[in-house]
C-alpha cells in the first residue's frame, strides 16, 4: 500500500506562488490502493473540476471542498465526484449534496455515521426525558389521588354517609393491626384469657364511671395492674377506646398514670394502666377516715401540675385533658399524685385551629368551665378552671358543689372561696382538720395557693394563668412551708395577714353578677362523681338562690 506523499502528484501539495498548478482542473487517482486522509490541500485547488479518489483506502474525513469556486452548485463543470469503496468516516459537507453533482461515496460504511451517531443519542436523550417526565407526571397524580380518596374515607364524615349508623359504630373500632403497629414496650397487647386470669374473671371492682368498670388485677409474674373495661352498650366507650390507645401509647411521664397494655379481642376493648394503691384524691380528701397534711396536699397538687403542665407544653400537638378532676387525680403508695383518665382528653388542634377547639361540652359538674359550656370553645384555660377549683378542694376540704357547706348563699366552691379570700378572711376556707391542728407552718403559702386558684377561676380565661406559672406558684409555696418548718421551734399561732385582694371586696360581702353565675351553674350532688355531655345551652337550668 502506498502513502500520498508516494503517489500523489506534487501540485496537491502546492507551495507558495504555485499558480500554474492551481489551475489544474481534473485529477484521477482511483484505484491507487492510497491510504490516509484526503489531504485539506485539495480544496486550495480553485480550477479542479473533476476529482477521482475511487476504490482506495482512504480515512477520516471528507474535507471541505467549498472553498472550490468552481464545485458545487457555483461551477457546474464538475460532474462526478467518486470516492466510493473507501474508509471514510465522519460528516459529509454539505456542499458536495448539491443535485448538480453526481457525489458516489457508496462503500464508505462509517461515512456520516458521527452525525447519525449525535442525532440518535440526542433523540435517545429526549425520548428518556420525555418518558422520565411521563412516569414521574403520573406517578404524582396516582399519589395525589390515592392520598385524596384515604384522607376522603378516612374522615368521620364520609365514614358516616357512606355507612350505616351501626356499621359506622364498628368503624370507630381500631383493627387488631392498627393496634398491633402500635404496640410498645408500655403498650402490650394483652389476651382476654390472660386479663380473666388477673382479675379472677373480674371479679374485683375497684371503680366506675361513664366510661366504664375498673378491676383490680395481678399478673402472673406479682404486677399489679388496673384493668378498665368500657361499657358494652356505651358507643362513646368505644371512641375513647381508640383515643387512649393512640394517645397513651405515645405519652409517658412520672405524673401520668402509666398505660400498659391493651385487649382487643372477641369484641372486647380493654385497657390496662399501673395500679395506683391509695386511690383518688378525692376519697382522700372527703372520707372522714382519712387525712392529709397541708405540706403533702401541697406535694399533691405540685405532682397533679406537673402531669397536666406536661399534657399543655411536652406534647405536640398540645393535648387538653377536658376532665380535671379529683377523682381523676390518683396517688400510689408513696402518696405520689398521678393524672389519670384520658377517656376525654382532646388533641388542642384536632377539631380546630390556632389556640382553641369547638366541641360539644363535655367534663364533671362542679369542675366545668363556664366560658367553655357557654362558648363550646375548648382552650388550656378549661383546665386551668377545673384545677383551680382542685386547689380550693385541698385548701378548704370541700367538694366542688355542696347544699349544706357553703351556706344559704352559695353552692359552688368557687364564688364562696372568692368571696372570703377577697374578703381577707383566709381562715374561713381553710379545712379545719389542718386549721385546728395548725399543720401549715406559714400561713403565707395559704395565701400564695389561695392567690393560684382564684386567678384559676376568673371569668375572664385570657387571665387565667398558664400551668407553668402555677407550678411556680404551688414551688414557691412549698418552699415557703419547708423553710418555717425548719426554723421553727415552737407552735405558732394562727395569724391572717392583710390580703392585697380584700382591697376589692365591697361592704356587705355582695356577690358579683358572674360569681352568681358561676355559683348556680348546676346545682348536683357530686358523690357520684356525674360527667356532663352536651352541644346546646339550654340543656342547663339556672336554680334560683333562696
Amino acid at each position: 500500500m502506498l502513502q500520498w506523499k508516494a503517489v500523489i502528484p506534487a501540485y496537491l501539495h502546492p507551495g507558495p506562488g504555485s499558480s500554474a498548478i492551481q489551475k489544474r482542473n481534473q485529477e484521477n487517482l482511483s484505484g491507487k490502493n492510497l491510504t490516509g486522509s484526503i489531504p485539506p490541500q485539495v480544496a486550495d485547488l480553485p480550477c479542479l473540476a473533476e476529482i477521482g479518489f475511487a476504490n482506495n483506502m482512504l480515512t477520516g474525513p471528507i474535507p471541505d471542498l467549498s472553498g472550490s469556486s468552481n464545485l458545487s452548485i457555483i461551477l457546474p463543470k464538475l460532474s462526478e465526484l467518486y470516492l466510493e469503496n473507501n474508509r471514510l468516516s465522519g460528516p459529509i459537507p454539505k456542499a458536495l449534496l448539491s443535485r448538480s453533482i453526481i457525489f458516489n461515496y457508496s462503500g464508505n460504511v462509517y461515512l456520516g455515521t458521527a452525525g447519525k451517531q449525535k442525532k440518535k443519542h440526542v433523540i435517545i436523550i429526549i425520548s428518556a426525558l420525555l418518558g422520565a417526565s411521563l412516569l414521574l407526571a403520573a406517578a404524582l397524580c396516582c399519589y395525589m389521588l390515592t392520598r385524596k380518596a384515604m384522607n376522603s374515607s378516612s374522615s368521620p364524615q364520609a365514614q358516616e354517609k357512606a355507612l350505616p349508623a351501626e356499621q359506622n359504630k364498628l368503624q370507630k373500632y381500631p383493627s387488631t393491626q392498627q393496634l398491633q403497629s402500635i404496640a410498645t414496650e408500655t403498650a402490650h397487647p394483652y389476651s382476654l384469657c390472660e386479663l380473666e386470669e388477673a382479675t379472677n374473671k373480674f371479679a374485683s371492682r375497684i371503680g366506675s364511671g361513664g366510661f366504664g368498670i375498673v378491676y383490680y388485677g395481678k399478673l402472673s409474674d406479682g404486677k399489679e395492674i388496673a384493668v378498665k373495661v368500657p361499657s358494652n352498650d356505651s358507643y362513646q366507650g368505644k371512641k375513647q377506646f381508640s383515643n387512649e390507645v393512640v394517645l397513651l401509647s405515645r405519652i409517658h411521664h412520672r405524673n401520668l398514670v402509666a398505660f400498659l397494655g391493651y385487649c382487643h379481642e372477641d369484641g372486647r376493648n380493654i385497657l390496662v394502666y399501673e395500679f395506683m394503691h391509695n386511690g383518688t384524691l378525692k376519697e382522700q380528701l372527703h372520707r372522714r377516715d382519712k387525712h392529709i397534711s397541708w405540706i403533702k396536699r401541697l406535694e399533691i397538687a405540685e405532682d397533679a401540675a406537673k402531669g397536666i403542665e406536661y399534657l399543655h407544653t411536652g406534647c405536640t400537638p398540645s393535648i387538653i385533658h377536658r376532665d380535671i378532676k379529683t377523682s381523676n387525680i390518683l396517688l400510689d403508695k408513696h402518696m405520689r399524685a398521678k393524672v389519670s383518665d384520658f377517656g376525654l382528653s382532646k388533641l388542642l388542634a384536632a377539631e380546630g385551629k390556632d389556640s382553641h377547639a369547638s366541641t360539644n361540652v363535655r367534663g364533671t359538674m362542679g369542675y366545668l368551665d363556664p366560658q367553655y359550656y357557654v362558648s363550646q370553645q375548648l382552650t388550656e384555660k378549661s383546665d386551668m378552671y377545673s384545677f383551680g377549683i382542685i386547689l380550693l378542694e385541698l385548701i378548704s376540704g370541700c367538694p366542688p358543689i355542696s347544699t349544706i357547706a357553703f351556706g344559704d348563699n352559695f353552692r359552688n366552691i368557687g364564688p364562696w372561696a372568692k368571696f372570703y379570700y377577697e374578703s381577707g378572711d383566709i381562715e374561713a376556707i381553710i379545712d379545719p382538720s389542718i386549721s385546728t391542728a395548725a399543720e401549715y407552718q406559714d400561713v403565707q403559702s395559704v395565701w400564695k395557693i389561695a392567690e393560684a386558684a382564684v386567678r384559676c377561676i376568673d371569668a375572664e380565661p385570657r387571665k387565667r394563668p398558664c400551668m407553668p406559672e402555677v407550678v411556680k406558684e404551688i414551688q414557691d409555696a412549698l418552699a415557703l412551708e419547708r423553710a418555717a418548718a425548719e426554723t421553727t421551734t415552737s407552735d405558732r399561732a394562727l395569724a391572717c395577714p392583710f390580703s392585697p385582694a380584700a382591697a376589692s371586696v365591697r361592704s356587705g360581702g355582695t356577690m358579683r353578677s358572674h360569681d352568681m353565675v358561676m355559683d348556680n351553674l348546676l346545682l348536683l350532688d357530686d358523690d357520684d362523681d356525674s360527667t356532663f355531655s352536651g352541644s346546646t345551652v339550654t340543656k342547663l337550668k339556672y336554680p334560683e338562690l333562696r
